[in-house]
């Protein structure tokens, strides 16, 4: 039975080692989730005005609207983060932390992301009930607000939960310029020790992020279709 004694050896001197490694990953995941509440936050009500402007009657604001999602979604969040880490303060004098920089350009990214699924949403509800609200004397800023919106919620949580995902998993990005998150915090024990364990845990909290936000996203859609079908 050497080969069990062996085994149970390594096994206990590797939980023994990431033991040792939680306190930095954990500290880095805080930082994570910290980036992503934040940018969650601010990019879901700043995407609404966006999606509206791409459709408004005036030129200016639909020209502005759809050309800040035009820049957003058509160029890496990598190169974003770049621009205005590295750029800024050498071109406008203008300096945030590693982390500040992270949050502006992460909210401005992904409201970007969340305007064209708002937009989407919007248009997909039948034109006949903004024409039926217009006949009854109600106005255009109470349909929208009082009757579209509503609607277009449930139809846009599929993909705004695609969306959540996605970002849990851009975080990651943030440690080019320096912040401090949870793929950071692993890399540096990789570095430090020459041992890729950190790395498997790292991803093993990354998945059990994922599946928290996929259960969520789930029960979401699962409640909104309940009340959907109560009023119907």
């Amino acid at each position: 039975m050497d080969w069990l004694d062996t085994f149970l050896k390594e096994l206990i001197e590797t939980l023994t080692y990431v033991e040792t490694l939680l306190p930095a990953l954990l500290s880095g995941a805080v930082t994570t989730v910290k980036l992503f509440v934040l940018t969650l936050l601010m990019s879901i009500p700043l995407g609404l005005p966006f999606a509206l402007g791409s459709n408004s009657r005036f030129r200016v604001v639909r020209f502005l609207s759809k050309s800040y999602i035009w820049i957003f979604r058509g160029t890496p969040l990598m190169l974003q983060l770049f621009f205005f880490y590295f750029f800024l303060p050498i071109a406008f004098d203008i300096t945030w932390s590693s982390f500040t920089t992270a949050v502006i350009t992460f909210v401005l990214n992904y409201a970007a992301y969340l305007a064209e699924i708002y937009r989407a949403g919007i248009e997909s509800i039948d034109r006949g009930q903004h024409e039926a609200a217009l006949s009854l004397g109600i106005g255009k800023a109470r349909t929208m607000f009082g009757i579209i919106l509503p609607q277009t919620i449930k139809r846009v949580l599929p993909p705004v939960s695609n969306e959540m995902i996605t970002l849990i998993k851009d975080t990651a990005l943030v440690s080019t310029i320096g912040v401090a998150e949870l793929l950071k915090a692993a890399k540096g024990a990789v570095n430090r020790d020459v041992n890729a364990a950190a790395y498997a845990v790292a991803a093993i909290i990354y998945l059990l992020f994922t599946a928290g936000l996929t259960f969520l996203s789930r029960y979401l859609e699962k409640r909104f279709s309940r009340h959907e079908a109560k009023g119907n």
